[in-house]
């Protein structure tokens, strides 16, 4: 049986009317991921939720949250979210309170049993600051669900990559002790994987015997600079979710596949 889910990252809602640095309508863009996730379910198999990997918000105010919620309604799935640097702890929570898998005190942590794999949420939000740092308590979190899990594959969504991208700017605000569940996750005696956003755009690495995997966001992306000095800056390209679904025979498991939203002409078949 096929499992998996689809990731949604760095929505960065704002209040309704409001554009994020003047320019990029989030709000806009995040219904239209999900009208095309919606529209796109029926041809994708073994969907079972959307995970949505941080910067849910972009000052994470009760109003912000309050406009996420309401577009959020109108998917066709289940959800949960891990918190982002944009984001607030408190307002979060309380925005989602009635989340069966919301903690109700202490740091936004939570694991999903897909049967085939197992997905380990982690708050690595360090509020005030745009790095991510993850506590002693997610440590401990990490260590224990791992030994539960045992041999099974193993998922780790977070907001901030440890891995670098090449994007200087970016890089500077990653997981700053990203090393220690890196060391963990090489451990682990299953398959392993990072899964992140933060970075606004598609890129895929390999640490160690870990692959790490940073998602493009539905929104604005950032722009692609290799030098060293300039700040980011953002670019109007357009938004995409990802599809992650786990392929129980020879060369598969967990598959990844980047969808641009919107919908766009066709299908048509492959004839002349």
């Amino acid at each position: 049986m096929i499992h998996g889910f689809i990731q949604i990252t760095d929505t960065h809602i704002v209040g309704p009317g409001t554009l994020v640095c003047g320019r990029s309508d989030t709000a806009q863009a995040l219904r239209r991921a999900v009208e095309t996730i919606n529209a796109k379910l029926p041809l994708w198999e073994g969907i079972d939720c959307a995970i949505v990997t941080g910067d849910l918000t972009d000052h994470g105010t009760p109003e912000e949250y309050a406009h996420f919620l309401s577009i959020m309604d109108d998917l066709a799935l289940p959800w949960i979210a891990i918190p982002g640097n944009h984001d607030q702890r408190a307002p979060m929570r309380a925005a989602l309170s009635d989340a069966p898998w919301m903690p109700r005190t202490g740091p936004l942590h939570w694991v999903r049993d897909f049967g085939a794999f197992s997905v380990i949420g982690l708050d690595t939000l360090l509020e005030g600051a745009h790095h991510g740092m993850l506590c002693e308590e997610g440590m401990d979190f990490l260590d224990t669900t791992l030994a539960a899990i045992g041999d099974q594959p193993a998922i780790v969504a977070t907001h901030h990559p440890f891995m670098h991208a090449g994007l200087p700017a970016m890089d500077a605000d990653n997981l700053r002790n990203g090393a220690a569940m890196i060391t963990r996750l090489g451990a682990h005696r299953g398959p392993v994987r990072m899964l992140s956003g933060h970075v606004h755009r598609a890129v895929t690495g390999q640490i160690g015997r870990v692959t790490c995997q940073i998602a493009p966001a539905t929104c604005h992306a950032v722009l692609t600079d290799h030098r060293t000095g300039p700040a980011p800056h953002l670019v109007l390209e357009p938004g995409a979710v990802t599809v992650h679904r786990w392929l129980d025979q020879p060369g598969a498991g967990l598959v990844s596949e980047v969808i641009p939203t919107g919908l766009f002409p066709g299908p048509w078949p492959f004839e002349a």
